[in-house]
């Protein structure tokens, strides 16, 4: 597994990393997730992301209900040489019964995390999908940013960072230069260049670590496109998914796996530190962590670089409001 420095925080991490969203979520008969959960088969998948590499493992308690952090917990617990290896992410303000990004609030999340991953402290946790509240609010010494750095001074937590789903709120809180990571949705990848607008300037200001989520669209940028596949929260035109038949025909010659060539150039950006890719199970979870090994000769960035656009809004709508993947 390639890595890189995350940022100003300094953290070596894998370019590939492991989101939690789905995690343990049973696939039905119509080959969805269902909202039945698996912690079995989720821990199993913990433990094949973090030994095939993927050693940061980005949660949060909204992912299952809480259930992602009780599975990862379970195996932190069992499986302490693997918990040595990792590095555990999560997040306060979106709960599975509503937001609070209140000061005592906050404090009683934390308090609830450490109790379900069986941690005591956290190298980052981000303040998570405060798009619809006052940001004065939210970084009030007696509301969430307030409360992290309380812990901060304690020893709870290391950096503080904004995970918020949405580019255009994502960016205003990068801004501020109170946040050593952000975790950035839908705003980069072969399809998506946004962030070039509204996350990379602030982030470079002020050296600030990107983990970037939903980098393979959904699936659509690790398989190519599929003939009634539906994608999670995406609608794509049949000119998008045609395109990205010509990117995986690229591949296809080249002899590089459609999923490596995906991930590996959005974290050729500088500001790009890892991906997080949410591996609906152990198959899925160990390609994309064999995504970060593969070695990609510079030639082929130069015959994919005129086939990487920008599709406008008509053409990849985005259904609701996502969380990762």
């Amino acid at each position: 597994m390639q890595t890189k420095v995350f940022g100003r925080t300094g953290l070596n991490v894998p370019i590939v990393g492991f989101g939690t969203a789905f995690l343990g979520r049973v696939m039905g008969a119509d080959g969805r997730l269902s909202a039945r959960i698996d912690e079995d088969a989720g821990a199993e998948n913990v433990v094949v992301a973090i030994e095939a590499g993927c050693t940061l493992i980005d949660t949060a308690p909204l992912y299952g209900r809480t259930a992602s952090e009780k599975i990862i917990g379970r195996v932190l617990r069992e499986r302490p040489d693997l918990a040595a290896k990792c590095t555990v992410t999560t997040k306060v303000g979106n709960l599975p019964d509503g937001h609070d990004y209140s000061y005592d609030g906050v404090m009683r999340q934390v308090q609830d995390s450490r109790a379900r991953l069986g941690v005591d402290a956290f190298d980052v946790l981000y303040i998570h999908d405060p798009m619809d509240f006052p940001m004065q609010q939210v970084m009030a010494k007696n509301g969430a940013l307030g409360a992290l750095r309380k812990l901060q001074a304690e020893g709870v937590l290391r950096f503080v960072g904004i995970a918020a789903n949405d580019p255009e709120s994502n960016g205003p809180y990068i801004e501020t230069g109170e946040f050593d990571a952000a975790v950035v949705p839908d705003a980069w990848s072969l399809l998506n260049r946004t962030a070039d607008a509204l996350i990379f300037p602030s982030a470079a200001k002020h050296d600030v670590g990107i983990a970037l989520a939903t980098p393979l669209e959904r699936g659509l940028l690790a398989t190519g496109p599929i003939p009634g596949r539906s994608y999670a929260n995406r609608n794509f035109s049949r000119a998008v998914l045609d395109h990205v038949g010509k990117i995986q025909a690229l591949c296809a010659d080249c002899g590089i796996p459609l999923v490596a060539a995906s991930l590996q150039w959005c974290t050729r950006h500088p500001l790009i530190a890892t991906t997080l890719c949410g591996g609906r199970d152990k198959a899925e979870t160990l390609q994309n962590a064999a995504a970060g090994a593969v070695e990609i000769p510079e030639a082929f960035w130069d015959d994919l670089q005129p086939l990487v656009k920008d599709w406008q809004q008509e053409h990849v709508v985005k259904v609701g409001k996502s969380n990762r993947g």
